[in-house]
């Protein structure tokens, strides 16, 4: 997922898409501990979505304070 297309979401959408990522993430994890994940790279991808998504959500943060 790109940011552009991040930075479309709503803060809704947002935290919606944070709480999936995060459990994708427990997922990914607890495949990877019980040796049926096959592809490793999937959590690095997973990890960077969450934190694109938490960038677009303090932009968004800080944009509504000034």
């Amino acid at each position: 997922m790109r940011v552009q297309e991040i930075r479309t979401f709503g803060s809704m959408e947002l935290e919606n898409k944070l709480n999936e990522s995060y459990r994708e993430l427990f997922n990914l994890r607890f495949r990877l501990s019980t040796r049926q994940l096959v592809n490793y790279h999937e959590i690095g991808k997973v990890k960077k979505r969450i934190a694109r998504i938490k960038t677009v959500m303090r932009e968004i943060e800080l944009s509504t304070e000034e």
